[in-house]
Parts: structure tokens; sequence; C-alpha cells
């Protein structure tokens, strides 16, 4: 079987949800497919590589009782030797099949830890959340702010503070596949927690509400406006007032898992959020391979959004292992791709390594305008025929929120609000 997913979703073990006969049927299947490409990751050939080069194991201390867990993750840190007080923490998120251990050994971060000064902070999921060792991304109950797991990753920073004496206003995350998806989730539901965040091979927040949408999230990934996607991250946490977190993006070009698409809707998300144009400030390029490197400057000189497009690579970390300055990382382990640190380049984008970030403007972005919300209550039927949902599988789903409406059928009413254009969400009793 050919390799199909390291972000590949399937349904949370220790949650289980009402449904009826489909539902249950979906699950089943999904978790079928996940744990048989989750096989297919363990390739002789692979096995063999990674016999045929050992390295030495990153050290990670383990922490417990680090206080509210909801999503029953586990939490370990690499601390450099001579941390000093007031320290920056990085959050990072392994990928699907993956663990904290094999991400701290081959992506490079924990390089530029012990040469800068900085505490990593690594968040494990397990099988009993995921079968597939996913982060929940598309789950609401994961990826709501104070729920599953991402309170337990905001958890994990917050006892980062006071354990390891961090610094509450340098905290910053980053992730793969499934660890980059839910980077994304920590950036919107958390913006007051993260002054920037990386996100590898991901997906922009809002996309999946379930197992069927996140497949096509992935790929061939979800096309909205710039206004809709960011819609998605101020919805994450309503009334929030202060400066949204940096954000850079990065993805390989021959990505065949989660779509190249994706690496686009994020710039379209985090630009937008920013109050930015689409249309880069300038462009770049980056090492050997010539990364190419787009970026969204805010008033005052600051990048807020950047994107970094790895040529000819497909779906997993950039590496360059080495000790040359600019390089890191390993490659015995699959989904870790010899071609640019990438590590190298997040840590400087987050400004760990020295570099100075300019201050953020004083006034927090102005949001762009939007139209005046409409609203139209109709069966599913007709919503679906009006053009403001969608059916799969004879369910429908709202356009531009994917929420789902419930059967496709004439019987089954809702109220859907329409804000921005082509974007709806369920608001029956919210509507006048």
């Amino acid at each position: 079987m050919p390799y199909v997913t390291p972000s590949h979703p399937a349904p949370p073990a220790r949650r289980p949800r009402p449904g009826g006969r489909w539902s249950r049927t979906v699950s089943v299947l999904a978790a079928a497919v996940t744990l048989a490409t989750g096989a297919a990751l363990l390739t002789p050939a692979t096995e063999a590589r990674a016999a045929a080069a050992p390295k030495a194991a990153a050290a990670l201390e383990r922490v417990t009782n680090f206080g509210a867990n909801p999503g029953a993750l586990t939490m370990y840190v690499h601390r450099p030797a001579a941390l000093p007080a007031g320290a920056p923490v990085v959050v990072a998120l392994h990928g699907c099949t993956q663990s904290a251990q094999i991400y701290a050994d081959n992506s490079g971060l924990n390089t530029f830890a012990d040469r800068h000064g900085f505490l990593v902070v690594y968040a494990e999921t397990t099988t009993a959340n995921n079968a597939n060792k996913c982060f929940n991304w598309f789950q609401p109950a994961d990826n709501r702010r104070g729920q599953g797991e991402a309170a337990s990753i905001r958890q994990m920073v917050a006892h980062a503070t006071t354990a390891y004496g961090t610094d509450p206003a340098r905290a910053q995350v980053t992730g793969l596949s499934a660890g980059g998806a839910m980077t994304s989730v920590m950036l919107a539901a958390y913006p007051e927690v993260f002054a920037a965040g990386a996100v590898v091979a991901g997906i922009p927040y809002g996309c999946g509400v379930d197992v069927i949408s996140a497949f096509s999230c992935m790929s061939p990934g979800t096309d909205r406006t710039p206004a809709a996607w960011a819609q998605a991250v101020r919805d994450a946490h309503p009334g929030y007032a202060g400066p949204w977190p940096r954000v850079a993006i990065w993805h390989g070009d021959n990505d065949a898992t989660v779509a190249p698409r994706n690496a686009d809707e994020l710039r379209d998300q985090w630009t937008a959020v920013h109050g930015l144009s689409q249309t880069p400030s300038r462009t770049s390029t980056l090492g050997p391979n010539n990364t190419r490197r787009s970026e969204y400057v805010a008033a005052g000189g600051q990048t807020a959004v950047e994107v970094d497009k790895v040529p000819g690579i497909g779906h997993g970390t950039p590496v360059a292992p080495g000790t040359g300055p600019e390089q890191c990382g390993a490659t015995g382990t699959q989904h870790f791709i010899a071609s640019i640190c990438s590590s190298y380049w997040i840590t400087r984008f987050f400004g760990l390594d020295g570099t100075t970030i300019p201050e953020p403007p004083v006034d927090p972005p102005t949001d762009p305008p939007t139209e005046p919300a409409a609203c139209w209550t109709a069966s599913n039927y007709e919503h679906v025929r009006a053009g403001r949902a969608t059916t799969t599988g004879g369910y429908a789903y709202a356009k531009g929120s994917g929420q789902n409406l419930g059967l496709y059928n004439t019987f089954v009413t809702h109220t859907l609000k329409e804000s921005p254009a082509g974007h709806y969400t369920i608001a029956t009793g919210s509507c006048p």
C-alpha cells in the first residue's frame, strides 16, 4: 500500500461520541485505513536506513504533574545545560506515528536550544487519543480554547514559566503535519500566549470539523477567502484585541499528503488576521536549494507572516545534517528530509538567535471591513440547492465553516448566517 498520510486523522478512542450507523462505519473505516498507512511507514528500507545510521538520542526530561491535562498528553523538555533566567520557550509538536523523542532526535531544534539558550517543550500524544498518534487538530473537543489537547499544551507553557523560569512573553510553537495543524490551533486559540509560530506542512485553523472534512483539508485543500479564514481565527477567541502572533509557514513543493495549496491558504488566513495584503512585501531565496521566501511586513518593519516553499521535497520537516552554522537534524527516520535546516530559519524567525525583531505596532491591527450579516432559514435540502451548503455522504455541511447541518433532506431545518460573503455558520436562534 502506498504511504498516504502522516497527518491522517483517526477518531479519538478515549472520547466516544454518539452517532448513527453511518458515523460508526466512517469511524471504523478511518481507523482501519489509519492503522494500515501507519504500518506502511515502517518499511524494511526505512528500518534498514535507521539501523545503518544510529545516532545518540536527545536528552529529554519527562515532566509529570504539570497541571490540568484534559487532553491526556505527555510533556517532555529539553533543557540546555546553562538555561538563563527568563529564557524563551519553544513548544514542539510531532507528526503522526511519531513521538517526542523522534521529533527531538531528528528536527534539529535542540541544536539551537543549546546554542542560544532556550527551553524546548515536546508535547506527545498517544494511541489512546488517536489510533495513529496524531494530534486531534480537527476535533472540536481538542481544538478549542480551554478544551482537550489545546488546553493541555497551554498548561505546559504555564508550567514552563513556573518550573523553569521561562519568559511568558517569549513563547513560540512549531510542529510538523498534524503537529503543524495543531500549531495553527494554538496560535488561534491562545494568541495571547504565543508570540510566534511556525507551521510545517500543516493546515489552516478552522478547516476540519470531522474525519471526512479533514481528508479534504489535507488534499486537495480547501479554498476560502482571506476574510473567511481570518474570521475562523477571530472566532477561536472572541473579543481578543491584543497583538496577533507572527507566523512562518514551511511547505514542500512536492507534498502529496498535505497539498501545497495549504501553504497559500495559511498565508491568506494570517495575512488577513494581521490586516495585510496577500501580495508579499519582499521575496528572496534561502540556502543552497533556493527555498523561496515571501515576507509580509507590518507597520514598523516587522515581518508578520512569511512563507517558505522548499523545492523538490515531499511531506516532512526539511533538515540539513552536518555541523555547519546553518545545518541541523538527521534523516534516518521517515519524514525528515535532507534539504535545508528549517529549524535554523525558524529559530531566526522567532528572534531566538540574537537577531533583533522590530517591536510590533502599539495599536492592534485593524480588522478588514466585513459585509453586514445576512440570514436564511430553510431545510438542508434548500440550503444545498441555494449554494449555502454542500452535501457529502448523506449529510449537509455549511459552506465556508464546514459545520455539519445533519441529514441532507427536507425535514431538517437550520438558520444560516452569511458573514463574510460565502462563509455560512449555524445561527439558529441568534439571527433576526
